[in-house]
Formats: structure tokens, sequence, C-alpha cells
């Protein structure tokens, strides 16, 4: 799968997609990673990208001219590839995104912005727009990386089993269970027994029920969208009653 960044900051792509994960899996060939700079476009001699506000306002917003010219050359290098603008106004990105996209096999380019943002004609040229939360950063770049970094992770053979990404957190709208390893005693702390029982229909069950412990104890919103499976109201009984021994036993 091919990404290209639409960039000022091109270094700031290729640092981090030169190490782990990403890094063994550009060497590998699983993916490629390309950026354009908006800035070689530009026509003038301080090789400026952007622009005071039509309107009045504080801040410059980034020129339609290089942009769009970058992003010329990002379709030339990967036809039919799906435009994403990174934007704090767009989807906000979850799990369900992610997995479209890895299923899609489009190729992806990222508009990333920086200073007030984007001229809307240039938001006018992307196929979706992104946001990975609630808040604003300096630039495009860091959420652009996200977006890679989750999709990539369902390509075959960028992880070292495909299964470390299908089961991983809010894949079925749950929190992932606790993970432990050896030592089995550490400090005074040790593994859950029925990790180490070797049934792993024990196993099974106790992972699903900490997921669902941990999922309604620090994301409860994700529960009205998960997928039920059998065993689940047994489960949710059990933690209710276990909830409840809690609370009676710190009153006492």
């Amino acid at each position: 799968m091919e990404f290209v960044f639409i960039t000022l900051f091109p270094e700031m792509i290729q640092n981090a997609c030169s190490v782990s994960i990403l890094g063994r899996a550009a060497q590998e060939g699983l993916i490629s990673v390309r950026c354009v700079n908006p800035r070689d476009y530009a026509t003038d001699r301080h090789r400026s990208v952007d622009d005071t506000t039509c309107g009045g306002g504080a801040g410059m917003v980034l020129k339609p001219q290089t942009y769009l010219a970058a992003l010329d050359r990002a379709r030339e290098l990967v036809p039919g590839a799906l435009v994403a603008a990174m934007t704090p106004v767009g989807e906000q990105l979850q799990q369900e995104r992610v997995c479209g996209l890895a299923k899609s096999g489009r190729d992806l380019i990222f508009l990333c912005g920086h200073y007030e943002g984007f001229d809307e004609r240039i938001l006018m040229e992307a196929d979706l727009r992104l946001s990975i939360g609630d808040f604003v950063l300096t630039g495009g770049e860091l959420p652009a990386l996200c977006v890679m970094d989750a999709v990539a992770r369902f390509i075959p053979g960028v992880l070292g089993k495909q299964v470390s990404a299908e089961e991983d957190s809010f894949h079925y709208s749950l929190l992932e269970y606790p993970q432990y390893t050896r030592p089995v005693e550490y400090h005074g702390k040790t593994v859950p027994e029925v990790l180490l029982s070797g049934d792993h229909a024990k196993i099974g069950q106790w992972r699903r029920k900490e997921a669902l412990r941990a999922t309604l104890r620090h994301r409860p919103e994700l529960l009205r969208q998960m997928q039920w499976q059998k065993g689940d109201g047994r489960l949710f009984l059990a933690l209710k009653e276990e909830k409840k021994e809690n609370s009676q036993a710190e009153k006492d």
C-alpha cells in the first residue's frame, strides 16, 4: 500500500517512517511512503505557501495554488488514491473507519495543513476530512501519521501475526483485556492463574470478561455499539455482582 504525504515538513514523515514496525514494513516493500512539498510549487522568491485571510482575521491561510499543484503531483504518483485532508473539522477517526480504509485496497494521499488551515478550495478536492480528536495541533503531519500507522497494521505481513490487529482494542467496540508476561510474580503482584492454566476456553472467557470490565470502567459509551456474543449477559451479571460486593466491602 502506498502513502503520499503533502507536507511542508517531509523530514517529520521520513523520520517517523524509518524506524520500528513502519520502518521494517517499508524496507520489506509492504508499504511505500513518499512526500510532496507544496513549497516546491511556489512561484515567488520567498517560496510562500500562505497568505492573509480574506475578510480579515488573525493567522495565515494555505494557498490553493501550491497545495493543489502538489496534489496533482501526488495523484500522478498514486493514481486512484483516496485523498484525506487532516483537519480539526473532519470526521473523528474511529476503528471502523480505519478498517474500511485498510480493506478498500486504495492508496492514501494525506493533505497536511499548517497555520490557520486550508483555503476551502483545497479541501474541496479531498475525498474525506479526518480528525484524530477534539483538539488542535500545530500541523497535520502527526494526525496523518496516526492514520497511516493504524491502517498499515492491517496490511498482511506488517505485524507478526494478523490476529494482533484483529484482536486489538476497539475492534469489537471493546477495550483490550489486560496483558501479562513473565515473570509470573513481580514485587508481590502475580499473573492471574487462569492465564497459566492452558485451558483456552477459560482463558477466552476471562479475556472477554476483562475486556467488558475495562470498557465499562473507562469507556462505557462504547458498549452501545459492541458486538454481543453468547455468554456476555452472564459476564455482565458477574461484573455487577462483583461491583456490589466491592462496594459493600468498602463500607465495612
